[in-house]
């Protein structure tokens, strides 16, 4: 899916691919939603330069991978939606047997703390689940920190369904407990 985006739920909702242009950006809203994320109650554990990282950004947009949501023009939520996934997901019992090629997972998908409440993350979850149906996809999978309710709620009323706890390494928590979703196409 390329172009733009205009969501149904949140009524002004823009989104669209990340462009090389776009990095400072994008990594000007990943710094400020770390930033704003520190004294929040449910943080996902995203530190400066370790998660999400620069060279990550910086390849995401390359490939076409990082998606931006504008609201009334101001940048309000980012995520990348890709193939690549924690070692960890071999482990899960999955809702559907997809080899990497027929799942899209979901990363890094933030919105800032101005932006909050008006079901942004909800809209770019689905423009992923959009995304995986028009290449194809049988199913969107992501995880979430554990403890991180808000994500876990917004993830689950656009219909993703929690299939397992599991302890996964990531560079920013260390060895941590994660809520893997997913949402069958």
């Amino acid at each position: 899916m390329s172009g733009r985006w205009d969501g149904a739920g949140a009524a002004r909702l823009v989104i669209r691919p990340a462009e090389e242009g776009d990095y400072p950006a994008v990594r000007d809203f990943y710094y400020a939603l770390t930033d704003e994320m520190a004294d929040a109650p449910y943080r996902p554990g995203w530190e400066r330069d370790v998660y999400p990282a620069q060279a990550f950004l910086k390849s995401s947009i390359r490939q076409r991978e990082l998606h931006l949501g504008y609201l009334d023009g101001a940048l309000a939520a980012c995520m990348v939606a890709n193939q690549a996934y924690n070692e960890g997901y071999r482990s899960v019992a999955w809702g559907v047997e997809a080899a990497d090629r027929e799942l899209l997972v979901i990363h890094a998908l933030g919105v800032r703390r101005a932006f909050a409440g008006h079901g942004l993350a909800k809209e770019m979850a689905r423009y992923a689940l959009q995304m995986a149906r028009s290449q194809g996809m049988k199913t969107v999978r992501l995880d979430v920190l554990g403890g991180n309710l808000p994500a876990e709620r917004a993830y689950a009323a656009v219909g993703f369904r929690p299939v397992d706890t599991l302890k996964m390494y990531y560079d920013d928590t260390g060895w941590t407990d994660y809520q893997v979703f997913e949402y069958l196409l």
